[in-house]
């Protein structure tokens, strides 16, 4: 398999570590030699492996310096960006696939980042934790405080979190928005598919996450 031209004869050297299995999720969906924008990259660690196991050209856009630096540490083609106000910039079908992963819910106006998604990329990939899977409600409603999980680890108080939605909530906003869902999984804590499909009833009860393949509709 041929190396991507932006990946350091170091960073192809390197030993690889291991990646999140829902990022694995997400990246076994993706065709072999797409061109892929991963917006909230992080540590880079899917742009990683798709480079090395899809042979794509990827490249992404993260917020917070220390992201960027282990990044660029790994020779990987990723700038410094917010997902709010930068997506403008993109031109439209650029990429084959943008994707926003467990990303959505901490952005400032995510009707407008969803409508950019499926602009940029022929097909967007969005995941995100759903607050409606039961034990959330439950928590909710017989301690009346907000639940702290798995897929929702941090307090209110200092989760980056601002725009929690349910996967219903999500299929209604692509209605909204005239998007196209061309795949939908339900995801346990780990990323793992359960093995139910969205939307519907159970999968809002019982995702612990969403997973979305969308695509503008013509």
């Amino acid at each position: 398999m041929t190396e991507p031209s932006f990946l350091s004869a170091a960073a192809q050297a390197r030993p690889r570590a291991s990646i999140r299995v829902d990022l694995k999720t997400i990246g076994e969906m993706i065709e072999p030699g797409s061109r892929v924008l991963d917006i909230g990259c992080g540590d880079g660690a899917l742009l990683d492996w798709l480079s090395h196991e899809k042979n794509v050209d990827g490249r992404g856009i993260e917020l917070s310096q220390a992201g960027v630096n282990a990044c660029v540490a790994q020779g990987l083609s990723v700038i410094q960006g917010d997902a709010d106000t930068d997506l403008k910039d993109y031109p439209t079908g650029a990429f084959d696939y943008a994707i926003l992963s467990q990303t959505l819910q901490a952005t400032w106006d995510p009707k407008t980042v969803l409508g950019h998604l499926v602009r940029i990329g022929k097909r967007a990939v969005v995941s995100f934790p759903n607050f409606g899977v039961w034990h959330v409600r439950l928590k909710l409603l017989v301690g009346g405080k907000m639940p702290v999980t798995d897929s929702l680890d941090q307090s209110w108080y200092e989760t980056p979190n601002v725009h929690l939605c349910t996967i219903d909530d999500f299929v209604d906003l692509c209605r909204v928005l005239n998007i196209d869902i061309e795949y939908a999984q339900v995801l346990d804590a780990a990323g793992r598919p359960k093995g139910l499909r969205a939307p519907g009833f159970f999968a809002n009860l019982l995702g612990e996450q969403g997973l979305f393949v969308l695509k503008r509709a013509r």
